[in-house]
């Protein structure tokens, strides 16, 4: 059996060398972007808005647009007027204190954008030196304060931001595959 087998995988993998195969190209994150804010979002002027600021804000703040993307899916399902019951607003759901101290208004949707962008940034920075899990970390004091981070020395124990890390992690690998 094991020989059958064997003659098998070698067959198949020299029938495969000969095989044409198509090579494909990475797809532009415009449109891998615009693709996922879509599935949520109806509105294709919003949704080319939307697509545009992120890709805008990443050049300016040097943040990975999928990784923003994938923050913003996960705080708004691409809702410019998106709340939540505590109080956090727009796109990125800045909350109030965030965006003061960053200087924008939440309500505005550029503004958001942008100061979600610079609160994450500021995370990424902040856990940098954290090693392979840095960026998880970020996300989640993104979620859940960097203090909460420092106190649990990594992603603390919450199930709302541990949930938080997973559909952020998801939604990255989503965008990922979808450039492929």
């Amino acid at each position: 059996m094991y020989r059958i087998l064997r003659g098998l995988i070698a067959l198949v993998c020299a029938v495969s060398c000969f095989l044409p195969f198509e090579k494909t190209e990475a797809a532009d994150p415009y449109s891998v972007i615009y693709s996922d804010v879509s599935a949520y979002n109806g509105n294709p002027v919003e949704c080319d808005w939307i697509t545009n600021a992120i890709l805008y804000a990443s050049s300016l703040y040097g943040v990975d647009a999928y990784l923003i993307t994938a923050v913003m899916e996960t705080e708004s399902h691409f809702n410019l007027n998106a709340g939540s019951p505590v109080g956090a607003i727009g796109l990125m759901q800045l909350m109030p204190g965030t965006a003061s101290s960053l200087g924008v208004d939440p309500y505005d949707p550029l503004g958001n954008v942008l100061g979600g962008v610079v609160y994450l940034r500021t995370q990424l920075d902040n856990f940098a030196g954290w090693g392979d899990y840095a960026v998880t970390d970020a996300v989640a004091a993104y979620n859940a304060g960097p203090q909460a981070v420092y106190d649990y020395s990594g992603v603390p124990p919450y199930a709302e931001t541990r949930d938080y890390v997973v559909k952020v992690n998801d939604a990255y690998v989503n965008l990922v595959n979808m450039s492929y």
